[in-house]
């Protein structure tokens, strides 16, 4: 359909979102998308009060000397890494009860990983560490109760091993150091609707924590580090000029890119893999220059891009279906038609594709609009991946609580 267009229902037809976990204000970041690009011009640091306490932030070193680093960028770490097919778990489940059930449904099906909440959605990191340095930056919990006995039960039962890190969206490290956040004029740290918070994506000691955690994922034995939330709030670009932060002259969109190649840099050492989570509308519309997302600068500098394409994250009109809720088929393959096209030009930088897609109800969406997700909903958008030669994905359920029965070789 029509780009303008789509922009237009999505903006405006109250698009559904599963309101725990991959949380956000889709058509606020919609609207983002819509805008016209901000010049670097517009970006400058320098004039009122878009200035805080501390230094400007600069680019890392390994996002200044593009030369050699580039080509180990793009080097994937783990070519003899399985086809992934995983689901979520959050760091209550790994440490809790739920884990023995979630791992016999591994141990029983085709599914082989899981992505687990190693610094959650609050920016609660969720182990105890010995980082002294995390310890003082985040705020580490006991969620996970030993984080070596869950990596030694994970490898016995032969489970591929994935770290989510919620990056920019960081309420604790915001109310810790609010000059790594935004300010509002009366020195509060501004919040969004939901009550979150989120840092500067402009500051590069943020960049360093964040890779730290990941660092130390990796030295526990994670193979995979995600990286979500890498990106700037929803619907930044109309409070860009009100708030107080550091910032440089370089647009949003290239910060975010920069993140990830300094992230990819840095942990490229210990042989992980890294992806990142983006909107899976993404792939379908140009940059969105005010939450600083461009799907073909992101994906060209990680191993997994991992849309996040929902069939209840589209509102009506997309890929030509009245309720895409209702159709899972025909909005998985057109997401996927949209993201090749995007990705494909990439040649060898082309990463692997691996989506979120939908193991849960979005009654949200209200009568008429949505259907109930079950066994036949998952294999539909399954069987749409694999007829667009997609081989990987993983399984959203915000309680990790997932359908049984389901064929997962479609």
């Amino acid at each position: 359909m029509n780009i303008t267009w789509a922009l237009l229902m999505m903006a405006l037809g109250g698009v559904g979102v599963q309101h725990t976990g991959h949380e956000a204000d889709v058509s606020a970041a919609l609207q983002s998308a819509a805008n016209p690009p901000i010049t670097a011009a517009g970006q400058s640091g320098t004039s009122g009060p878009n200035t805080a306490a501390g230094n400007p932030a600069q680019s890392p070193a390994p996002s200044a000397a593009p030369g050699a680093a580039d080509s180990a960028l793009h080097t994937d770490p783990q070519p003899d890494a399985p086809k992934v097919k995983g689901i979520y778990v959050t760091a209550y489940s790994a440490g809790g009860e739920r884990m023995e059930q979630l791992l016999g449904l591994l141990d029983k099906t085709e599914l082989n990983s899981m992505v687990i909440d190693i610094k959650d959605d609050a920016g609660y990191i969720t182990y105890k560490t010995d980082n002294a340095e995390l310890q003082e930056m985040g705020t580490p919990q006991k969620f996970i109760g030993d984080i070596n006995k869950l990596m030694t039960r994970l490898k016995e039962h032969d489970v591929y091993p994935i770290a989510r890190i919620v990056v920019f969206k960081d309420s604790v490290l915001a109310k810790k150091h609010p000059e790594l956040s935004f300010v509002n004029s009366d020195g509060s740290v501004w919040k969004n609707k939901g009550g979150d918070s989120f840092v500067n994506p402009y500051n590069e000691d943020v960049w360093k924590y964040n890779v730290d955690i990941a660092k130390e994922a990796a030295k526990l034995g994670f193979k995979e580090i995600q990286f979500d939330y890498v990106r700037f709030p929803e619907g930044f670009e109309k409070r860009a000029d009100t708030l107080k932060y550091t910032k440089s002259e370089r647009p949003r969109v290239e910060i975010i890119a920069d993140f990830v190649k300094y992230a990819k840099a840095e942990l490229a050492p210990l042989g992980v893999r890294i992806s990142v989570d983006i909107f899976g509308y993404a792939a379908s519309v140009p940059a969105a220059e005010g939450i600083g997302q461009d799907f073909v600068k992101i994906s060209k500098n990680v191993d997994v891009i991992s849309p996040m394409v929902y069939p209840s994250h589209y509102s009506t009109g997309w890929f030509d279906v009245k309720d895409p809720d209702k159709d899972p088929y025909a909005t998985i393959k057109g997401s996927m038609v949209d993201t090749h096209k995007k990705l494909d030009p990439l040649g060898s930088y082309k990463p692997v594709i691996r989506p979120w897609i939908q193991d849960f109800t979005a009654s949200w969406l209200g009568s008429g609009h949505f259907i109930k997700y079950g066994k036949q909903q998952v294999e539909d958008q399954i069987r749409a991946l694999k007829d667009e030669n997609v081989d990987e994905f993983l399984l959203w359920n915000a309680n990790n609580r997932y359908t049984s029965d389901v064929d997962y070789e479609q």
